[in-house]
Formats: C-alpha cells, sequence, structure tokens
C-alpha cells in the first residue's frame, strides 16, 4: 500500500521543539489550491491509497476541507496528521462530511505541562485532547502519535492505555530523527540501548492492547515484534521512496520528512513523474544496502532508517542505520 504525506502549509499555531519542518509561519510559494489539487491528480495516477494531509497544522489551511473532497474523489483515502487543538466541534463535522477517514492527532506526555512545554503552548495538551473528543462526537475515527524522547519514553505504554481508554483507533509512536528544529534538541534522543528497550516494551505491550499500535521512524519494529512474538499486520519497516514519500508546502518531493533532499517539484514536474524517474527513488528501491544493514537477516523486512544513514554517514542514505543494537560499526 502506497502512502503519500503532503504538509500542506508551513502555518502551524505551535512551536514545537522536535519540528522537522521548523513550521510556525506561513512560507511564499505555498501550493495553491489549483497546486494542490494537481498534486492530488498526479498522487493518484502513481496508484498511491492513502494521502496523508499534515503541516506545519492542515487546519490553518482554509481550503483544507475542499482539498480533502477532491482527494476523496479522486479515488484517495485521506487521513489528517494535526495537533489537535484546532479541531473544534464544527471542524470535526466539517471533516467528516468532507470524507476524511481518520485524524492523526499528537499527544507526548499525559503530563500537560510536559507536553506543553515541547509545543511551546501552554493548554495544548487540554485542547489536544478536546480536538480527539469532537472527532469522537463526530463519529470521526481518530489515532493518537506520539514522538518519544529520553524524557518521555517511560510514559509510552501508559499513553497505549489512555488511546484505548479515549476511544483511538491506533497509537503510532514516532521515535526523534534530528531534522529542522529537532537537531537542536539531538541531546533528547534515544541511545541505541534504551531505543531497543523502548520497542521491546511497546511490542509487548501491542499484543495486550485492541488497537493497531505502530512504531515509525522505527523500522527494528519488524525485527523486535518478531523477537516477543507479536504477529502484527506490518511486513517492512522504512518505506522512504518505497511505498512512501512526502511533498513539502512548497511542492518539493522528498523521500521522507528527515531526508533533507528535494528530488523534483511538483510546480515544474508532475508528481507521478518525478515517483517513477527519480534516480533517488530507484535507488532505495533496490534495497542494496551497506555495513550492518546490507548483511542483516531483517535487511529486506526492516532496512533500516534511511534518514538515520543519511544524517550519521554524510549524505549516505543506503548506509547503516547506527541506532540498530545489531550494528557493530
Amino acid at each position: 500500500m502506497k502512502i503519500m504525506s503532503w504538509n500542506t502549509t508551513n502555518d502551524c499555531n505551535l512551536f514545537c521543539a522536535h519540528c522537522y519542518r521548523e513550521s510556525g509561519q506561513k512560507d511564499t510559494g505555498e501550493l495553491s489550491t489549483d497546486q494542490g489539487k494537481a498534486l492530488i491528480d498526479g498522487v493518484a495516477r502513481a496508484g498511491f491509497h492513502i494521502m496523508i494531509f499534515s503541516g506545519g497544522e492542515p487546519m490553518a489551511r482554509p481550503d483544507i476541507y475542499e482539498l480533502i473532497a477532491y482527494a476523496k474523489e479522486q479515488g484517495l483515502r485521506p487521513v489528517l496528521g494535526s495537533n489537535g487543538t484546532l479541531i473544534d466541534e464544527e471542524a470535526a463535522r466539517r471533516l467528516k462530511e468532507a470524507g476524511l477517514m481518520a485524524a492523526g492527532i499528537s499527544l507526548d506526555s499525559l503530563d500537560a505541562a510536559k507536553h506543553d512545554k515541547l509545543r511551546a503552548k501552554e493548554g495544548a495538551h487540554a485542547a489536544a485532547i478536546r480536538g480527539m473528543e469532537n472527532c469522537k462526537k463526530a463519529g470521526l475515527p481518530f489515532q493518537i502519535h506520539t514522538t518519544v524522547m529520553d524524557w518521555n519514553e517511560g510514559e509510552v505504554t501508559d499513553i497505549m492505555d489512555f488511546a484505548v481508554d479515549i476511544g483511538a483507533r491506533a497509537h503510532h509512536i514516532f521515535f526523534l530523527v534530528p531534522t529542522g528544529r529537532g537537531e537542536d534538541i539531538v541531546d533528547m534522543a534515544l541511545d541505541r540501548e534504551a531505543y531497543e528497550g523502548v520497542l521491546t516494551r511497546i511490542m509487548s505491550k501491542a499484543k495486550e492492547v485492541p488497537i493497531e499500535v505502530k512504531p515509525t521512524c522505527a523500522p527494528q519494529f519488524i525485527r523486535v515484534a518478531d523477537k516477543v512474538g507479536h504477529d502484527q499486520r506490518f511486513r517492512k519497516g522504512c518505506l522512504a521512496g518505497i511505498t512512501y514519500c512526502i511533498v513539502s508546502p512548497k511542492g518539493d518531493v522528498q523521500p521522507c520528512a528527515y531526508m533533507k533532499m528535494a528530488i523534483g517539484n511538483v510546480k515544474e514536474k508532475p508528481f507521478d513523474e518525478i515517483w517513477a524517474e527519480s534516480s533517488v527513488f530507484k535507488t532505495l528501491r533496490t534495497e542494496i544496502y551497506s555495513g550492518q544493514c546490507g548483511q542483516c537477516k531483517y535487511g529486506a523486512s526492516c532496512g533500516g532508517c534511511r534518514a538515520r544513514a543519511a544524517y550519521y554517514h554524510k549524505g549516505d542514505f543506503m548506509s547503516a542505520d547506527p541506532l540498530c543494537i545489531l550494528n557493530q560499526e
């Protein structure tokens, strides 16, 4: 299943410390409504199935409902990646009516003060939870997104329980990759031992809860799920350039949010042509990795994080993932 994420705008009402897009203010040159629809056309032609509308904060775009409806009309499954704070009752109803299939809402701690500090806005925690409740009232499925760092890794399974209690359909757990403002807090990223331990706790807990649990930017979860005996449905770790890519607010195409390389722009070339012809995508699709990732029996199913490989190996995105416990480099 192919998944495409569009950062619809750089505009955001929060100023999160880990934001890969360094969002805050709207950029000049962001895709217009018509350019956004042309992008959606290209995504559909390329055979994608899911289109994520994210940001910045996608709810800051006045035309977000129109774009979601258009994506649905083209046969795509539109979903939202949001901080949740702008999803009031009316917004939740309009999202549902536009054809949105699910909303992903960020929650990084059960402690409101900790969440608000990361998001640089007092009240963000309470507003995010209100957004979830408003989705539930509107009959709009939602899931919780959590970014794991050294200060909240002890909470991750408790947040999973909270997701079940509040009625979320899934808990997707992201791991910090030092990109954008995230480079300023790289010291909060987990080391290899902690990373392995958290993944093990997550996949063990996932066997006990009645919702989908998926680590993201943590392809080693494939191996760890096997280790703890969790028969989960996901069969591929890193999807960058293989069945996933992202488009920036200005139309730049990247293999993933954390790989700082623009390999084409949809204002200049249709998305489906970039997806089919990019040499970077073609290289990623070979899945011929170097170092430990090239020797590992999980190389094809895990694939290692290509963004971390690039960050720590001077742009070599086919090198070994340094955060993997199996990597002895």
